[in-house]
């Protein structure tokens, strides 16, 4: 039998995801979200929701473009601390020892360190109540080749993503357990 526990932002697993922006004197900054993720297709677009509270809600509203690194498990302190500090007091980035690069594509930065970026233009946003969600179709996807698979494709062994826990923990994922569109269809007769 199960409980009700009410209703509450939690679905499992969130990302935990460095939303990258510049502000207006040009500084680059990163925050951590956890709301978010793929949201259409064609074209490839990403959502992720943030609180006009933060630093980087007003810098995606001004400069209309916003970076997604996805930090692999080596930097969960690093993470976890861009969700902590404000980028309108202290420059987050170069406090703990990592690099910002300028996209080639959008006007947003991004972690070097971080084994993928997401380039994007925001293309939406509308007011969720507390949140904002930013909409951001993926102008280029920019990868370690050191988590490439041998097809070129990123591999989700190879990144190690975080993965946030809305109970505020951090976790890695786990075993590989079936291949997607073909698992389903095992032991089924024709």
């Amino acid at each position: 039998m199960k409980k009700s526990i009410g209703a509450k932002s939690l679905a499992y697993p969130t990302p935990a995801w460095l939303v990258g922006t510049y502000d207006m004197f040009g500084k680059a900054n990163v925050m951590t979200a956890a709301w978010g993720g793929i949201c259409c297709s064609d074209p490839p677009c990403i959502a992720v929701s943030l609180r006009k509270a933060t630093y980087s809600y007003a810098n995606i509203m001004e400069k209309e473009a916003f970076t997604i690194s996805i930090p692999s498990e080596d930097y969960v302190k690093e993470t976890d601390y861009f969700g902590i500090a404000s980028g309108k007091d202290v420059d987050k980035i170069e406090k703990m020892g990592l690099t910002p690069v300028k996209s080639d594509v959008v006007y947003a930065p991004y972690v070097e360190e971080f084994p993928i970026v997401l380039e994007c233009k925001l293309i939406q946003s509308f007011e969720l109540g507390l949140h904002t969600q930013f909409i951001g179709e993926i102008v280029d996807i920019k990868a370690d080749e050191s988590v490439l698979d041998e097809k070129g494709n990123p591999s989700i062994e190879k990144i190690r993503p975080i993965i946030y826990s809305p109970e505020r923990s951090y976790y890695g994922l786990g075993e590989f357990l079936g291949k997607a569109f073909s698992i389903g269809m095992e032991g089924i007769e024709k």
